[in-house]
């Protein structure tokens, strides 16, 4: 008992079960469907009209009596706090691309295949309900794969799927992301200020200079990139969360020392610790606070700016960033015309795009380039396994309405839109599931 640390009672029964249920995959999933729910119990009860209404309410800068930024709340959840989710992504993208699943081009290419295929058929599906209609723009929202409600339902089964397969589905779910992002950049982008635009990139080719000039002070990127990049991104009418994506490429992802070296110095400080007396006594030297000093040094100079942001940041994200964004974009107010509205091409091509387009891309998709001997299923992966994960890739949510806001100025469409992405994440999901908690194994090779 003695070798171990001894909790506190605060430690005991607060901190650490509130650490342990931060740390867990499927915490982030159960919080965004928490304030999702949250978000349409409100639009239905007695406080709808206040809860549509707060999100009204605009916030601005005043400087010299003249008002600048003056902007919803909405839209400052939407492309603001959305930036740094967008940043995440980006994190996430570059690391992967760097030396994740994405770095190999033999194990990328059948997940960077699918998620095209994922991406394409949702779009093409919504099309044909909507061909020549004025809701016809909205063929971006079935794109989307939300990667926090997808992999919560692979960690509900925990051992029973292969690591493989979470695997795959992340990479699926990068290459996705990056697709969203070009689209919502060259498909829901309004007219442009150009000058705006000029000065966001300039600031963007100096950050990337500063990069490979050695600079890795995470406050300097982030004052240079909401002041330099972000704002005139913002400014210039291209959705600001782009500008996001971009500063997150241009972080340092290498480490100061390389492995083995961290390893020596590490042990190295080590010993020192050991040789030196000991206190006997709550308080530390001054020998042993300058030896763990050096120690904490070394393991930030081991991890990189990339690392330290993307591993800092996913909690602010998971349960701050994404909730807030639930709530303020899943309350939909049923009417007395939800069947109606359930009906319409709309929801339709979002149900159809969402459900059968994904699969038809992930599962279709792979099956073509496996059988053709173009690619090879992942160890431990089977066919009905690609096939549950085709319906896992058909939970949407916060993209899908992320795409909403820009595709639809009409509120019928936005709410026709969200019925479509709730009723077909929550069917991909369990059908998902339940195709996944299976033991029987089929072989696409057979």
């Amino acid at each position: 008992m003695d070798d171990q640390l001894k909790a506190t009672p605060a430690e005991k029964w607060i901190i650490n079960p509130l650490n342990n249920f931060i740390s867990k995959s499927t915490t982030g999933g159960i919080i965004l469907f928490l304030a999702a729910v949250v978000a349409v119990f409100l639009a239905n009860s007695p406080l709808k009209d206040w809860y549509h209404h707060i999100w009204e309410h605009k916030i601005g800068l005043t400087i010299n009596d003249e008002l600048y930024l003056n902007y919803t709340i909405h839209h400052w959840v939407n492309d603001g706090l959305m930036a740094i989710f967008f940043f995440v992504v980006g994190l996430e993208l570059k690391r992967e691309i760097i030396g994740g699943e994405l770095s190999q081009p033999k194990k990328a290419m059948l997940p960077i295949v699918a998620a095209i295929g994922g991406m394409v058929f949702p779009a093409l599906i919504y099309t044909l309900f909507n061909f020549g209609t004025d809701s016809a723009h909205g063929w971006g929202i079935p794109m989307a794969t939300d990667i926090a409600f997808a992999l919560g339902v692979l960690y509900l089964l925990g051992d029973r799927i292969p690591a493989t397969l979470k695997i795959f589905l992340t990479a699926l779910a990068i290459v996705d992301d990056l697709g969203a992002v070009l689209v919502i950049a060259f498909f829901y982008t309004a007219s442009i200020n150009f000058i705006a635009l000029g000065i966001g990139l300039g600031v963007l080719l100096f950050l990337f200079v500063c990069s490979r000039f050695g600079i890795r002070n995470i406050l300097f990127y982030a004052i240079i990139g909401i002041a330099g990049v972000w704002l005139p991104f913002l400014l210039s009418g291209v959705h600001a969360t782009i500008a996001a994506v971009l500063v997150a490429f241009v972080i340092p992802a290498g480490s100061r020392i390389d492995e083995n070296l961290f390893i020596s110095k590490i042990k190295t400080r080590l010993n020192q610790f050991k040789e030196l007396d000991p206190t006997d006594s709550p308080v530390l030297s001054e020998d042993q606070l300058h030896v763990l000093q050096d120690m904490r040094k070394l393991s930030k100079d081991a991890m990189s700016p990339l690392h330290r942001l993307e591993h800092g940041l996913h909690p602010f994200v998971s349960f701050i960033i994404m909730p807030v964004f639930a709530l303020a974009n899943a309350g939909v107010t049923f009417s007395s015309g939800i069947i109606e509205s359930a009906a319409s091409n709309v929801t339709l091509g979002v149900v159809f795009g969402l459900l059968a387009g994904k699969v038809i891309g992930v599962y279709g998709v792979s099956a073509l380039l496996i059988k053709m001997k173009l690619a090879s299923l992942p160890d431990g992966l089977t066919s009905k396994s690609l096939f549950g994960v085709g319906f896992l890739a058909s939970i949407g949510f916060t993209m899908s309405l992320f795409v909403t806001n820009l595709a639809f100025h009409n509120p019928e469409h936005e709410l026709q839109a969200k019925l479509g992405i709730f009723a077909a994440s929550l069917i991909g999901g369990i059908l998902g599931y339940v195709l996944l908690v299976k033991k029987k194994k089929i072989s696409i090779n057979s």
